[in-house]
């Protein structure tokens, strides 16, 4: 299985944080590697995500949990369980504000041929993180 992951403590409340992460608007406005989103992030709703790391590709991703201030995930995948990919973020209060965690696993029987045409995502985790930090913060993370 191949993942990708990243994690930050960001001065701010959950529930500031959760706001963000849930605008599907202030996420495709240039700063965390989204392009453009179309649909809402909702429980049990699917959108089309196109990011920065693949610009022609449109991703239909699912909302399949969905615990404000703490868990969400978004999941994608083909028939019959053969390629599943799913991001989960978390939320943790600390006492320096929140620790956000973004996490990216990929299975499936065709994982292991898929997963090679997958790109490195560590610039473009890290640079929704950094994004994520600098709209709770204000520009101060």
């Amino acid at each position: 299985m191949k993942s990708f992951q990243v994690a930050r403590t960001i001065a701010a409340a959950p529930e500031v944080i959760w706001r963000i992460l849930t605008d599907a608007r202030r996420l495709a406005d240039g700063s965390f590697g989204i392009l453009r989103i179309d649909g809402a992030i909702v429980p049990g709703e699917t959108f089309k995500l196109w990011s920065e790391a693949s610009p022609k590709r449109a991703f239909p991703l699912t909302v399949s949990a969905f615990e404000p201030g703490k868990a969400m995930i978004w999941e994608s995948g083909m028939p019959l369980g053969l390629f599943r990919g799913v991001r989960r973020f978390t939320l943790s209060p600390s006492p320096e504000g929140t620790v956000f965690s973004m996490r990216e696993d990929y299975s499936g029987l065709l994982a292991g041929l898929i997963v090679r045409s997958i790109p490195d995502l560590t610039p473009s985790f890290e640079k929704f993180a950094d994004g994520l930090g600098a709209a709770a913060t204000g520009g101060q993370s």
